[in-house]
Parts: C-alpha cells; sequence; structure tokens
C-alpha cells in the first residue's frame, strides 16, 4: 500500500484485490459504544491522572501529577472498556487482582487486566479483580502511584473522568447505525468504537468545514477502505508470499521485527517498515517493533489509516484530507491512495469500484458527492 516503494507494489496491490475467497478469522471484540470522549482525568487533591515522564513504553507507571495538558495526560474512556493514553491501554501489573496491584500502560491486549468501568459514581473500576483505581496511600504529591484497592468510597478512589454514557457526542458525522449500515459484512476486528476512539490522533478530520464537507471526507475515506479490505473483511494482506518484501534494509533502523513483518494490515493496509516507523512516530506507538497492533487493537488499525489519509501524499500531490477539505475531489484521494497502478486509464475498473462505494456512502450520509470524482 501506501507511500510503499514501488519494486514489488503492484504485485501485492493485485494480490490484495484479486485472491478472493479468503476471509481471516474473525477477533473477538468488546461490543462497540456509541462515544469514545478524549479528557483529562481528575481525582485526588484536583490531580490529573498522568504516564510518569511522558514515556509510552511499556510498564511505564501511572501517576497523579499537577494537570499540564500534555497528551500523557489524555485519556481515552474507549467503548471497549480500556483506557488509553499514549496509544497504550491502563494496565494492572502482572494481572493482579490484590490490594495494592500497581497500574502501568501496557500494549493494548483486550485482557481483563485492561478492562475498566467508569461508574456514575466516580469510581473506575476493574471488573476482574473488582477493585476501584486508587492513590495511593491517599497521598495527593506529584508522582504518587495509582493502584487497585478494594472500593471504600473514599476521596483518594474518585475520579472526573470522560465517560461513554448518554450516546452520541462523538462528533463523527457518520453514527454507528451508518457505519453498519455501510459495512454489513465486516470481520467484527474493524469496530465503529475502534474507529471513533481512533479520531482522537487526527482531529481535524471529518471535523473541518462545512457539515457537507465533513460527510465528504468521512464517505471518502470509508469508500477507500471499502476498496481496499473488500468491505472490511480482510485485516491483513491475502498474500503471505509477499511478506518478506516490505523489509527495506537500506534503512538505517532496519526491521527490528523481523524482516517479514511489515506486511500490509489495517484498513489502508499499512506496509513496509518505514512507514511502520513514520505511523508510529506520528501516533507515538512503536509499530517497529510490534507491527502486529495493527492487527491486534482495531483502535490501532484505523490510526494507521488515518495517518495515511491525514499527513501522506502517496501517489499524489496532496494528502487525501487536503483533497476533500479543499475541494479538489474524490479523485484525488484515489490518486493519492493507489495512483500509480489505477488513474490516468490504467486501471479504470477499479477506479469506478472505488466511485461506487463513495457514492454510496455519500448516500447513506444524506450529502451530494460532489465534483471530480475520477483521477
Amino acid at each position: 500500500m501506501l507511500t510503499r516503494q514501488q519494486t514489488g507494489w503492484a504485485a501485492a496491490r493485485a494480490a490484495v484485490v484479486l485472491a478472493l475467497g479468503m476471509i481471516l478469522s474473525a477477533l473477538v471484540v468488546a461490543p462497540a459504544s456509541a462515544a469514545d470522549p478524549t479528557g483529562t482525568i481528575t481525582g485526588l487533591g484536583g490531580k490529573c491522572i498522568d504516564v510518569a515522564w511522558a514515556n509510552p513504553a511499556n510498564g511505564t507507571p501511572v501517576q497523579i501529577a499537577n494537570c499540564n495538558g500534555g497528551d500523557a495526560q489524555k485519556w481515552t474512556v474507549a467503548g471497549d472498556g480500556t483506557l488509553r493514553a499514549l496509544g497504550k491501554c491502563l494496565d494492572v501489573v502482572d494481572f493482579g487482582t490484590n490490594d495494592g496491584a500497581k497500574v502501568q500502560i501496557w500494549d493494548c491486549a483486550g485482557s481483563a487486566n485492561q478492562k475498566w468501568v467508569v461508574t456514575p459514581a466516580h469510581d473506575i473500576v476493574n471488573p476482574a479483580a473488582d477493585k476501584c483505581l486508587d492513590v495511593t496511600d491517599n497521598n495527593s504529591n506529584d508522582g504518587t502511584r495509582l493502584q487497585i484497592w478494594t472500593c471504600a468510597g473514599t476521596a483518594n478512589q474518585k475520579w472526573n473522568a470522560p465517560t461513554t454514557s448518554g450516546g452520541g457526542g462523538n462528533g463523527f458525522v457518520v453514527s454507528e447505525a451508518q457505519f453498519n449500515q455501510m459495512f454489513p459484512n465486516r470481520n467484527p476486528f474493524y469496530t465503529y468504537s475502534g474507529l471513533v476512539a481512533a479520531l482522537n490522533a487526527y482531529p481535524g478530520f471529518a471535523r473541518t468545514g462545512s457539515d457537507t464537507t465533513k460527510k465528504r471526507e468521512a464517505a471518502a475515506f470509508l469508500a477507500n477502505v471499502n476498496h481496499e479490505t473488500g468491505g472490511l473483511k480482510y485485516v491483513t494482506e491475502l498474500n503471505t508470499a509477499n511478506y518478506s518484501h516490505y523489509c527495506d534494509w537500506g534503512q538505517s533502523f532496519g526491521c527490528p521485527a523481523g524482516g517479514s513483518a511489515y506486511y500490509g494490515r489495517g484498513p489502508l493496509q499499512l506496509s513496509w517498515n518505514y512507514n511502520y516507523k513514520a505511523a508510529g512516530d506520528s501516533l507515538h506507538i512503536d509499530l517497529l517493533h510490534n507491527p502486529w497492533l495493527v492487527q491486534n487493537d482495531p483502535a490501532v488499525a484505523w490510526m494507521t489509516g488515518l495517518w495515511f489519509w491525514n499527513t501522506q501524499n502517496g501517489a499524489g500531490w496532496m494528502t487525501p484530507h487536503n483533497a476533500m477539505v479543499n475541494n479538489a475531489g474524490f479523485g484525488q484521494t484515489i490518486r493519492s491512495i493507489n495512483g500509480a497502478l489505477e488513474c490516468d486509464n490504467k486501471y479504470p475498473a477499479q477506479v469506478q469500484s472505488r466511485v461506487d462505494s463513495y457514492y454510496w456512502f455519500t448516500s447513506v450520509l444524506g450529502v451530494s458527492p460532489g465534483d471530480n470524482l475520477y483521477c
């Protein structure tokens, strides 16, 4: 996919398009939520829940600190039951369930020690342990580490957090019902909640310009995603023979996850080691060393698609985001994503497939498609 070297690219893309009939095993995820809000979580002494040193590495302690507005204090209350910051999940160390088990951040795995419920009573509960998130020793000093403890209703267990109750409110112009209408046969891995959680990484996406522009951009992104994944059926590239082609050993950082680890994954089939490095750097997630996150974490998968959409020109002259918000037209998004193979009458059937999806999705959203639909 995307911005990959031309060598081997055509074969890989053709394999994704033509190797039909192979649907990946469905990954089980928690039910989607209507909203995945993001913001600070404040507690004892008005302090914020904070990732120590703003370090996104696995095992970094989670503490309280003076609120500073930094990314290390911005938490997403996700529809899959996780609390996320810096691209990682709030995690109970070593799956602990006893009083005093500390918390940290760790790669999101969907495990019980990463599931939390924000209650109307302002508790944050880990159901697996039946314990509350707790400030150690009721100490409001900066740097005091967080733990789990038997829920007691005390001040050091009370939090003001964004909640997922009430429905709506996520600022996205596509509702969950419309998403389901667009992708009725999708792989369960591609959750609406994961998409909404990913929106926070690029707040300008589908939130720039008029309501018409916002809806057209959302439809354009999802139409290209529909084409790339066969209607959100495919999470990973189908042709495994290509997997070893996506390591560019000429890059200074090499391929630390292995020479065959950087195959196409996610809604826009991210591939090549340098793309995993660039996307991970932008998202503050170490995808170079752990590219499997893109096929294991729905929010991360959607983030990689939005990374390309919002930051990369690909084979075109502008980012797909800029093409839509500046009224260059849907055709320019096709050029950015796969123009080298499809545009200028090279593969008109593939272009038409994308345009047909765009027509359908704009109709679902109740908006006209605009001009310049072909590349």
